[in-house]
Order: structure tokens, then sequence, then C-alpha cells
């Protein structure tokens, strides 16, 4: 789940990672009441779960209360992206020396922790990655063994930062790293990281991306599930209590476990088709959860066929056919089906669902031999 600014800020400040005085506003006049309070000059920025606010006009510096008021006016309803700005933060203006980049996250590949560190900051990483990658100092972190001080000054050495900044960034990378472990993140990013012309390190962004799977760990985080942005379809299925991705292809796709369901969408689009979506029902396929992710799929008027996906491991064969049985004499289906089934039982699973075989439902015995029916069916071509 992705955290607006203000909320990523409030989340490192629980570590002790030092941030601006701000404010959250909903309206213009809680807007300018926020800056009354704070002491301009003040930074109105949008709040959206996206980049690029800056170019599009939605962060500006106000020197006053009445530009406050104009700015709060221009940018409260501002589209930026797709999503319209709904909630502004009221920041103390800081005077900047300097910008550095600053981020934890996992890579998977290392199944370690990676930590990057920029004196280019205030820019895409992406963008130092490609024009001077040697601008970017790194290091992996073993979960087991953490990450020290004196590991954190070697790599503040390593990223040149000025030798005003190097103690202020070694206290704020250790607790950056304390929030993203203790705070169950995917990403904790600051950029600017910045060094003020006092001499102070502080974050002044925010991006932070936490595990909704770490909910049950942090009953708090269920008011970041309110806010994520998610079109009907992705509604829909999260209610559902599905993992699932709209895209915009015409082959629905159904699988249990995620990378079933990455390599599902892959083998799509490998034999010629276009994914409608990325939909994993988990380890079980019972007839609650295959009639809901039936009925998500069927409600997106661009697919026109369905590649059901299912490996049984847990869940086996038999009662995963069940399932599917059962789910559509539940839920009306108007686009073709292919399965393909496997696994534990899978045979007799696959005796199960003979019955039920049809033009508009139909049985493959592999991955790619179901996935070349499916986009047929989807061109209109079987």
């Amino acid at each position: 789940m992705d955290l607006f600014e203000y909320q990523g800020k409030l989340f490192f400040s629980r570590y002790g990672i030092p941030i601006s005085a701000g404010e959250v506003a909903f309206t213009v006049d809680e807007a300018v009441a926020a800056a009354e309070r704070l002491g301009c000059p003040v930074v109105v920025k949008a709040q959206v779960l996206t980049g690029g606010r800056g170019k599009a006009g939605g962060v500006k510096v106000a020197n006053s209360v009445d530009e406050v008021r104009t700015h709060a006016g221009n940018i409260l309803g501002l589209d930026i992206k797709g999503h319209v700005v709904g909630r502004l933060w009221i920041e103390q203006a800081s005077d900047i020396a300097r910008e550095y980049y600053a981020s934890f996250t996992l890579d998977r590949s290392a199944k370690q922790h990676l930590g990057m560190l920029s004196a280019q900051g205030g820019v895409d990483i992406e963008e130092v990655a490609a024009t001077d990658p040697d601008a970017i100092a790194k290091i992996h972190v073993d979960p087991v063994e953490g990450l020290t001080e004196a590991r954190c000054r070697e790599w503040v050495a390593a990223a040149n930062l000025d030798p005003e900044a190097v103690q202020g960034a070694v206290d704020i990378l250790v607790k950056l790293y304390e929030a993203y472990v203790d705070g169950d993140a995917d990403l904790c990013e600051i950029n600017p990281l910045i060094l003020t012309t006092d001499g102070v390190v502080k974050a002044l962004d925010a991006k932070v991306t936490v595990d909704a799977n770490a909910v049950f760990r942090h009953p708090d985080y269920e008011e970041y599930d309110a806010i994520q942005h998610r079109d009907e379809r992705e509604t829909a299925a999260h209610d559902k209590g599905l993992q699932y991705v709209g895209l915009d292809g015409t082959v629905g796709i159904i699988a249990n476990g995620a990378g079933l369901a990455m390599s599902t969408v892959d083998i799509v689009s490998q034999v010629g088709g276009t994914p409608a979506n990325f939909l994993d029902i988990g380890g079980g396929a019972n007839a609650d959860v295959m009639a809901g992710a039936l009925e998500v799929i069927n409600n997106d008027p661009k697919v026109q066929s369905i590649f059901i996906n299912i490996f049984g491991g847990i869940t086996k064969g038999e009662e995963v056919a069940n399932g599917i049985i059962a789910a559509l004499g539940r839920v009306q289906i108007d686009a073709p089906i292919v399965i393909r089934l496997d696994g534990t039982n899978a045979e007799l699973g696959r005796e199960l669902l003979q019955p039920h075989l049809s033009e508009t439902l139909q049985m493959q015995p592999t991955m790619i031999e179901a996935a070349r029916t499916a986009v047929a069916l989807a061109e209109g071509t079987k």
C-alpha cells in the first residue's frame, strides 16, 4: 500500500527521522489556518499517490497567507496523472544547501535488503542511474545481521556526501532502515534528503510503500487501505479479498499463486494475446473464491475469453473442479472459458469437469495450449 507524502513523513517521525513541521488540509480554509499556525513562508504540496507533482503545478511556495489561499485553491481539484488532489500538506519552507537521495527496498534476487544513497538528489533516481550510475552508492543488508552505524558511515563516505552532512545522514539512515524493517515496508525513500543552510539534515519528501499482508501486525495501517487508487474492477476484487491488477487486454486470467498468475500473463502475451488482468486467487480455489473471481472478470467489458490456470497443491484437483463447477452454476458468464488443471489429483479433477465441457467451456492439457485456445477465442478465430 502506497502512502501519501504526509503519511510517510509521519511514519518516519515515529522513528526519530527529522522532518519539517507541517499540517494536512482538505480545504482552502484549513490550508490558510495551517499556514497561520506554522508561519510563512510555507510550501503548499498536493497529496497524490503519483510522481510529477512539481511539474504539474502541485507544489508551490507561499510567502504570505494570501498566496497560500491562492495556491491551495488552484491545487485542490487539480488532476495529476489521473489522480485528483483532495488533500494538501502545508509545510514550513526550508533553506536548502544540498539535496541527496536515500532509500531502502528489497532486492529479491539477492534475498537481501538494498540501500541506495546518492549525492544527487531531487531528481528521479532512474535518471541518475541512466546518466551517472557511479553516483549511486549501494549496499546489501543481511536481514539477520542488520545495519550498523559503522557500516552506514562507510556507505555515506562511498556516496561522497558533504562533510557537514555526514553525521546527520548516518543518523537518519540507521533510523530509515529501522523504519523500513520494523514498519514492514516494501520501500522507504527520501528524495530529497536535504542539508539546510544551518547544517541540519532532514527528510524533505517521503515515499513509503508498506506490505498489505502485514496489517495484522499494524492495525493502524488499515487507514492506508482506504486511500489506495483502484479502478472499479480492482475495487470489486479487493472487496472480495482477491489479488487483482487490471490491464487493458481481452483475455481474463485466473490463477492460484502470484508466480503462476504472472507466468500466465506472460504466456498469453507470448502466444500473441493481450492479458486483461492479473488475478491471483491464492492457495484455494473453492466455489466462493472462484465465483468471486469470475464475477470480477465478467464485469470487465473488454474480456473476450477467460483462461483459468490452476495447479493443485494443498488444494486437490477434485476440489478445484468442484469449485469451478459450483461457481459456473452461480455466475452467468458471457465469455468462453478455457481451463488448464494440473497438480495433485488433477486427473480426477479433469474427469469431474469433462461432462460440463462445451464450445464455451473448454479444457486443454498444457499451459501453452490453453493460452493459445484462450487467445484464439478472444480473437474470434476458434
